[in-house]
């Protein structure tokens, strides 16, 4: 009988990096469609893909260009999520594939969706798949034509899961494209963006406390942006807080564009790691930040978690809102255990990787993109709890936490929701 493949902290830590094993490198074998691949990189599927993330500009709408099978899911999708008034289609035939004649359609069908409108959009996405990467479509150049024809802005995003393994992958492609609208204008000293991700951070977050006390009045998001006019003042920042690395091509777009510097941040659970990267951004921007009520409560949330329940055993997925190791290694922090983590291993997230290592050599880390998941059989030691959904479909019948709410958590406030979720998960349960 064949088994999932693993491989221990100890063993991934020591061998280094360089040396991570194929199994857990989707560019070296076939795909396997877990449930959080199913659900995180799908474009027609839930949370925010390419299609979804193109119309994070407000007033926008988009024209979809691609054969009829991906024109299907994505009316599935704006139905479930009340888009089906901002899509718009350019369905291919196989002549069209085969020729390209359909890129001299492009600017016809823009033309067309603006006229349409009643209200007219603010910009035009256009939605090109697969079929194009294969074609090498210069898409620049057709926007620009379609600009020249119907006079609206139009923006080219990629739905091109080719590219998942290169430099600049769908998401963070998509996040420069819907940036790049944004034209120089007078920068404010207080005002900045926050950029990273298509929904708002909780309104609770104490992010935006620590920066309005510290001076800053705008603090804009593009998920926050009522209207076009609300996102063109974006220019106006003094500089950029990057809380994805996702991001991060985007907000040096707008650093060349746009002479907007940024400062990037990173989602953690470690209330002590929290603090740190706090202090860093204060000593940054030049101001001082004081987090420690913040950081009191957080950490009396987790003491009292831990007096009630004890020592708890998790599985931790990667469909979350979370770095699936960072949160490894904060849960390990806080003297609970961590048997198995679901996750993609990558060179930003080792040196959590490496901590796990020292604090619990045994852990499993597993790879939901690998094949040999078809496999996977729970071990013998018992979990109390899971987070993320795929966790909870490996491990059926554990309290789960799914942890994937559109609303981002972040900071001190993420953790305290985070403790609160575990709680009401195990409500019944003995430990």
């Amino acid at each position: 009988m064949n088994n999932a493949f693993y491989i221990t902290a100890a063993q991934l830590a020591k061998a280094g990096f360089e040396n991570t094993p194929d199994e857990l490198l989707s560019a070296k074998h076939l795909i396997y469609s877990s449930p959080a691949t199913l659900a995180f990189n799908s474009p027609g599927a839930q949370g925010f893909g390419v299609k979804r993330a193109g119309l994070a500009i407000p007033g926008s709408v988009m024209l979809l260009v691609s054969p009829g099978c991906c024109g299907r899911n994505t009316t599935m999708q704006s139905r479930l999520c009340g888009y089906q008034d901002r899509f718009f289609y350019l369905l291919l035939d196989d002549t069209d594939i085969v020729t390209g004649r359909h890129l001299t359609k492009i600017p016809e069908a823009v033309k067309e969706v603006y006229e349409f409108c009643d209200k007219k959009p603010s910009a035009v996405m256009i939605c090109i798949t697969c079929v194009d990467a294969l074609l090498g479509t210069d898409m620049d150049r057709v926007s620009r034509k379609c600009e020249e024809l119907a006079g609206v802005p139009v923006v080219p995003c990629y739905m091109y899961a080719l590219t998942r393994e290169k430099k600049l992958p769908p998401m963070a492609a998509v996040r420069k494209a819907v940036y790049s609208l944004l034209k120089p204008q007078k920068r404010h000293p207080d005002a900045m963006n926050i950029l990273g991700y298509f929904s708002p951070l909780n309104d609770d977050s104490e992010i935006y406390e620590l920066l309005t006390k510290a001076g800053i009045k705008s603090i804009r998001e593009i998920s926050r942006c009522e209207d076009f006019a609300q996102y063109e003042k974006m220019s106006q920042a003094n500089f950029n807080l990057v809380l994805n690395s996702e991001a991060r091509y985007a907000a040096q777009q707008m650093s060349e564009t746009l002479g907007i510097p940024y400062i990037e941040m990173m989602r953690m659970y470690s209330i002590d790691k929290i603090h740190n990267q706090y202090m860093s951004l204060a000593s940054a921007i030049g101001v001082t930040f004081d987090d420690s009520e913040h950081y009191s409560e957080a950490k009396a949330v987790i003491e009292d978690f831990g007096k009630r329940r004890g020592k708890l055993n998790f599985a931790i997925g990667e469909f979350l809102n979370a770095d699936s190791f960072e949160l490894a290694c904060a849960l390990l922090g806080c003297g609970h255990g961590v048997s198995e983590i679901y996750g993609t291993v990558g060179e930003r997230n080792f040196r959590f990787i490496e901590k796990i290592a020292k604090l619990s050599p045994e852990t499993k880390i597993f790879s939901n993109l690998s094949p040999t998941m078809l496999d996977y059989e729970p071990s013998g030691k018992t979990i109390d709890v899971c987070i993320g959904n795929d966790a909870g479909y490996y491990h059926s019948g554990v309290p789960t936490v799914d942890w994937n709410e559109e609303r981002q958590p972040f900071g001190y406030a993420g953790v305290k929701l985070l403790f609160e979720k575990l709680d009401e998960a195990l409500k019944g349960v003995g430990k």
